[in-house]
């Protein structure tokens, strides 16, 4: 029975590879390339599955690019609905600089959607989620919108799993991330830049970013909010109060794609088992760092999610309830 649906509206056929230098002009010689199915949701229900969570991923998928991603899940063994729309699944390129470590990654807009498709898939989400009655607990949208999609898809997203019962966790950015955030959700996770822009405030420091995380609490839009800060760790913030976990040290010289989604798939699968907030956050961070031990968008295994947690340090507590 599915416990989570993974919700992926602009998908992508991810392309990794890399070369010594990137410099322009120049025909760039490059190594193997890999492909891997991409997009937010996409790579949350890749990491839940191997953490052995019952997970099926949504993903609107298109022309050879949707079928190759459809064959790649497939392939892994991730139950896959796929949802067929007219453009091509687009693709996106990531490059390793090897001389530097420094990644570039090269993100395409997607297909356009037309009025239909964006309405005919939210009437379908609400179907599926009546059908699959109690068993499913979380809907989890994830990544960028596509072209043609309103900007509060997501947030409609959210109202149709309140209305059946379902948490909704988020991992988007701007006008969609805002209009999703009016309407309120179970679970959000910005990047400190995406919550620096959603709030225009500078968050230089753990306090601050606890505070403006917790903010989003307090005036009721998130129940969690999840703040991955890079180098300077993340940040959990509840009513109970706010967390704060330094970022595990290990190699990222396969670049950082992923990182995010790991970091969102393994935190939701820990409070799912009934973590508590703090050691949910532990959890999320150890798969985060695991994210960085593979190329591409290999994302994290479930054998060095469970290593690197053994290591990772109690969070602390920032900001008490009060």
């Amino acid at each position: 029975m599915t416990a989570f649906l993974t919700l992926t509206p602009n998908p992508a056929l991810d392309i990794a590879t890399r070369t010594e230098r990137v410099e322009p002009t120049h025909k760039l010689r490059c190594d193997t390339v890999q492909r891997f199915p991409g997009g937010g949701g996409v790579n949350v229900a890749r990491v839940l599955h191997r953490l052995g969570a019952d997970v099926q991923a949504w993903a609107a998928t298109g022309g050879p690019a949707g079928a190759q991603l459809v064959a790649l899940l497939q392939a892994e063994g991730v139950p896959t609905q796929a949802y067929p729309v007219h453009g091509d699944t687009r693709e996106n390129i990531a490059v390793l600089e090897t001389e530097t470590g420094r990644e570039f990654r090269f993100v395409l807009p997607g297909p356009t959607w037309t009025h239909d498709e964006w309405t005919t898939a939210l009437t379908q989400l609400g179907q599926h989620l009546r059908e699959a009655r109690s068993g499913l607990r979380w809907l989890v949208g994830s990544g960028s919108l596509p072209p043609g999609v309103p900007d509060d898809f997501y947030a409609q997203a959210a109202t149709i799993a309140r209305q059946h019962g379902v948490g909704m966790a988020l991992d988007t950015s701007g006008k969609a991330l805002a209009a999703a955030l009016r309407t309120g959700v179970q679970v959000v996770k910005p990047s400190l830049r995406e919550l620096r822009e959603l709030l225009q405030q500078p968050l230089e420091d753990i306090t601050a970013a606890c505070t403006a995380a917790r903010s989003l609490v307090l005036h009721g839009q998130a129940e969690t909010v999840a703040l991955s800060m890079g180098e300077q760790g993340a940040v959990l913030a509840t009513r109970l109060g706010a967390w704060h976990a330094p970022a595990l040290q290990v190699p990222a010289s396969t670049g950082t794609t992923g990182a995010g989604d790991c970091f969102l798939a393994t935190l939701l699968w820990a409070l799912d088992s009934g973590q508590p907030a703090p050691e949910a956050l532990r959890w999320g961070v150890a798969a985060g760092a695991a994210a960085l031990l593979a190329p591409g968008t290999t994302l994290a295994q479930a054998e060095d999610i469970h290593r690197l947690h053994a290591s990772a340090p109690v969070p602390t507590l920032i900001i008490t309830a009060g």
